[in-house]
């Protein structure tokens, strides 16, 4: 009954169109993962003269070629590599890095440069741009409890849920009655805006579960909320939904202390429930409408700490995980130990790049209203 007429019937219509072109998926390692403990130039001295008691001596490694290999723990992903299912960009970065957390990580969720400040997220001007039918929050989903900087757009956020049926729960007829109730002093202007927003949300969470209940994977992924979130994003998948953009995050990596332990443990299970997750989809046979972006907001320095740790670096590597790779192995040549910067990897692609190419071709949008004027990456990646 508290709903404005004016808004009751446009927004109770929700998009019946199924998953119609491609997906992406981006996992967020979050507190900076030590690339060169990841992807380890095990020909380079100067990697072992660095890191004496923190380093993943040669024999242990899944050599990838003759000069760099896979840290042990992502061993599930190794067939990935080999099949050709798996591009590792190298020294991937911006001019000018910050080592703080939460502003590097503004910088990548926004896609700005260091000097600048943006209030919304590159996924998030995708949203309000030019993508069809990208009127409800469910076509960009994040699993976990926050909505990251990266799906807030200027217009149209994407939404945050743990699970459909969580939040249909939190946002039934009675919390909607409470919110409007509190919100009854406001203006008429941002009561509508408060009426539309709800809505939204609560179709939303109806129509994610509905669809959540259409199909349950059949595969075992790790007891974890990050291997729980990649199995609700395989199922959301599978049923059809017509969600655009999955986003989650494995927190942890800031190994300043007892690195080499910590490290291992997260690594193991993004590998385990990342190779869990693309044996499913090929299992239904949706995995070329996938493409799935590893990033973390900076590497380590090249030297180890007097903590069996590693402190705030800046460039590192990035995966992109999908069947339809144009550079698929490495993208680049491995990590220039030589050339540092106060102590830091150099850049030698700028994440921005990444992000255009993943606009253009895999999202086929002009990236350029989204991301401004970017130089492009030298050889296409997607």
């Amino acid at each position: 009954m508290m709903v404005p007429a004016f808004l009751r019937k446009p927004s109770l219509k929700v998009s019946k169109g199924s998953r119609d072109g491609t997906i992406l998926i981006v996992i967020q390692l979050s507190g900076g993962n030590d690339g060169l403990n990841t992807i380890v130039p095990y020909r380079d001295d100067v990697y072992y003269r660095n890191r004496p008691e923190i380093n993943v001596a040669a024999s242990s490694l899944i050599k990838l070629d003759d000069q760099l290999g896979f840290n042990p723990a992502l061993e599930p992903l190794a067939n990935l590599f080999d099949s050709g299912e798996m591009s590792i960009l190298n020294q991937v970065g911006y001019p000018n890095p910050d080592r703080s957390h939460f502003r590097s990580m503004d910088i990548w969720h926004t896609g700005s440069s260091s000097s600048d400040y943006q209030q919304s997220g590159w996924l998030g001007r995708y949203l309000d741009s030019e993508c069809e039918d990208c009127s409800l929050p469910y076509h960009a989903i994040e699993i976990g409890d926050n909505l990251s900087l990266a799906l807030h757009g200027k217009h149209r956020d994407g939404l945050a849920m743990r699970g459909p049926e969580k939040l249909q729960r939190a946002t039934n007829d009675s919390f909607l009655r409470e919110v409007g109730q509190k919100y009854r002093s406001r203006s008429q202007h941002d009561l509508d805006y408060l009426y539309k927003t709800m809505i939204e949300v609560q179709e939303s969470a109806a129509y994610l579960t509905r669809k959540a209940r259409t199909h349950q994977s059949a595969f075992t992924y790790p007891n974890h909320e990050f291997g729980a979130g990649m199995k609700q994003i395989a199922e959301l998948i599978t049923a059809d939904t017509n969600t655009k953009i999955f986003y989650l995050s494995l927190p942890g990596f800031d190994t300043h202390v007892n690195q080499k332990v910590r490290q291992h443990s997260l690594l193991s299970l993004y590998a385990e429930t990342v190779n869990t997750f693309v044996h499913d989809l090929k299992s239904n046979g949706l995995f070329e409408d996938v493409l799935i972006m590893t990033f973390s907001e900076f590497g380590r320095r090249v030297e180890e700490n007097g903590s069996q740790g590693t402190d705030h670096g800046a460039a590192n590597n990035l995966f992109l995980i999908g069947d339809k790779l144009k550079i698929p192995g490495f993208y680049n040549d491995p990590p220039d130990l030589n050339t540092l910067v106060d102590g830091d990897l150099a850049y030698q692609i700028d994440f921005r790049a990444v992000y255009s190419d993943i606009l253009r071709y895999w999202l086929a949008t002009d990236p350029e209203p989204i991301m401004g004027v970017q130089k492009a990456l030298e050889r296409r990646a997607i």
